[in-house]
């Protein structure tokens, strides 16, 4: 975790893991174009130490030639990093809702002003995603600033090749660009006339603030985590980068040659979390194709902002958990086929990657979720941000206050609106400062590669004749008992009518006045045919994996489970005979 009982810098996980959209950058926002803002933002009024949303649209618009929604795009997301107060949350979401006029929603957004230096370097880890020529013919960056371990490609295999969530291209690329990053925090006249930092350039206490957007560290094996321009208020540590009492400042070389030697790989990120992190079995594991599965967490030893959990390989199964140690987790689930996943707790960021015929029901993530190169995946969540790349034939239901991400490679995509409840949703939803409006869910943003025009038939909005409230069927306390915000009017009044059908079916039914023998002989006709469409359909796994198994998990994260529902359409043993008599009128 340290050198030698010294000092340990390491690159922070979210912003590379929530702050870089998946997707290959502008190339306005290369360094150039960014030493080119750092310059401007120094000498205009209004733009420093806080750069607000109306000089940024100013700046990205009429300087940078970037589209306005793709400039509030990036303004929002640094914005979702900010880790405001819920409170604060909510009452944002609640002035957005009442704003009626696009003019109205640009006084409003004109209110929201964001770190100028921190932005800056926001701006450039965009690069993280840049795919080079070379690096798609052969799959590796050349030349390879890293080498990896044995170990580390056996866990590369077990991930995805995920460079959000790798933090070995953290590391690698801070190695690599450590260098025009402090550029990017040294005044402009300190630089050469390309924009390059001269012998005596120096970087200020307050522009070092803006370096711990990306870096954090500890000091003599400690445990506790400090920011790098907290760490470096420490005398002895300002004396080994560089710093004058003088000036109040530090010489920017002997900085860069101090962060070089103190840079290690995050010990709170995904390869120490599948090397050493808490590994966790749950009921049924040990049947069959279940032994592939694996659950791994760092929540019990990480710091807030780095706690995670990895779901890999969950296969024919039912999981479900209402835990605290899922709460404020980044989760990310992993090649995961023919599944019903259950996260009912609030988290901080959902990744899926690669999963196949599956549904994930999520509790409120107060960041956003990334779906990705995922197939026939249902996806149930209330989120700041959904973003979805190289999926295909997934349906997603969300309640988010922002325009859905549609990036490149989707395929038959289709958005519906959030159609669910559980008992304690709105007390999450508030924890984590989710609101029912703004709802953004059915005006989806495409962001293509530049210089192509994305695909608009790539998605579509849910028919309202195809759509179903989904019951999440197990036991919690709380008092939600209904879809927060309810349904478009739409959809209320299809399930108004799917229901008004149901009864329908019952009254004919009690009014056909069949006998003790020809009511047996329809149950039985009508069974048989419930029967055969939970056989294609495939939900008699699903309700089939929510009878509790016989003998309870051991495992510290099952034990806060939830319980699967015993009412009149589950009970146990008995769920699709009981399922099927709903049909009938009593």
């Amino acid at each position: 975790m340290d050198q030698g009982g010294g000092v340990a810098v390491w690159p922070r996980m979210e912003p590379f893991l929530l702050g870089a959209l998946q997707v290959a950058p502008p190339t306005k926002l290369s360094l150039h174009y960014l030493r080119k803002m750092a310059a401007y933002v120094h000498s205009r009024e209004g733009c420093f130490p806080m750069l607000g949303w109306l000089m940024w649209r100013h700046i990205a618009c009429g300087k940078l030639q970037l589209p306005e929604d793709l400039a509030w795009l990036y303004f929002e997301t640094f914005d979702l990093l900010a880790g405001h107060p819920a409170e604060e949350r909510l009452e944002w979401a609640e002035n957005l809702s009442q704003c009626s006029s696009p003019r109205e929603l640009d006084r409003q957004r004109s209110k929201l002003c964001v770190d100028t230096l921190q932005f800056l370097l926001f701006l450039y880890i965009q690069q993280l995603n840049r795919v080079s020529l070379r690096t798609s013919l052969i799959g590796e960056e050349w030349p390879s600033p890293r080498s990896r371990s044995p170990s580390s490609d056996r866990e590369a295999k077990t991930s995805s090749q995920n460079k959000n969530w790798d933090d070995q291209a953290h590391l690698s690329f801070l190695q690599t660009h450590l260098c025009e990053l402090l550029e990017l925090l040294v005044e402009p006249g300190q630089l050469s006339g390309s924009g390059q930092a001269v012998k005596d350039s120096q970087v200020s206490l307050e522009a070092l603030q803006g370096l711990s957007l990306l870096l954090e560290g500890s000091v003599s094996r400690g445990r506790t985590v400090h920011p790098i321009h907290k760490l470096l208020s420490r005398a002895p540590l300002q004396a080994q980068a560089g710093y004058s009492k003088l000036s109040r400042s530090f010489s920017l070389h002997p900085l860069l040659a101090w962060l070089r030697q103190a840079l290690v790989p995050n010990p709170f990120g995904m390869s120490t979390c599948l090397r050493s992190g808490k590994k966790l079995a749950w009921a049924q594991q040990v049947e069959g194709a279940m032994k592939r599965a694996k659950i791994a967490r760092n929540t019990h030893t990480a710091p807030p902002g780095s706690k995670m959990v990895l779901m890999s390989q969950v296969f024919r199964q039912t999981l479900a958990k209402d835990s605290d140690k899922l709460a404020g987790a980044n989760v990310k689930i992993h090649r995961c086929s023919d599944a019903f996943i259950y996260l009912l707790s609030p988290l901080r960021s959902v990744s899926l990657d690669k999963c196949r015929n599956s549904t994930v029901v999520l509790g409120p993530i107060e960041t956003s979720i990334h779906i990705q190169s995922c197939e026939n995946v249902k996806v149930v969540c209330v989120a700041g941000r959904l973003a979805i790349g190289s999926s295909s034939y997934c349906t997603i239901h969300a309640l988010t206050p922002t325009r859905p991400l549609l990036l490149p490679g989707n395929t038959a995509l289709t958005l519906g609106p959030f159609h669910t409840h559980y008992p304690s949703l709105e007390d999450h939803m508030a924890s984590v400062g989710l609101a029912v409006v703004p709802n953004a869910w059915d005006q989806p943003l495409l962001v293509g590669v530049e210089g192509t025009i994305p695909d608009p038939g790539s998605y579509r909005l849910l028919p309202p004749a195809e759509f179903c409230p989904l019951v999440v069927p197990f036991r919690m306390e709380g008092d939600t008992c209904e879809v927060p915000g309810g349904l478009p009017s739409l959809y209320q009044k299809a399930h108004e009518e799917r229901e008004k059908s149901v009864q329908d079916w019952q009254k004919m039914v009690k009014d056909a006045h069949l006998n003790k023998e020809q009511r047996r002989q329809f149950q039985a006709l009508v069974e048989q045919k419930f029967h055969e469409w939970l056989l294609e359909s495939g939900h008699r796994q699903e309700l089939d994996s929510l009878i509790p198994p016989c003998i309870a998990s051991q495992d510290p994260l099952d034990s806060d489970s939830l319980e699967a529902r015993t009412n009149d359409t589950r009970q146990e043993g008995t769920s699709i005979r009981e399922v099927g008599h709903t049909l009938l009128p009593c």
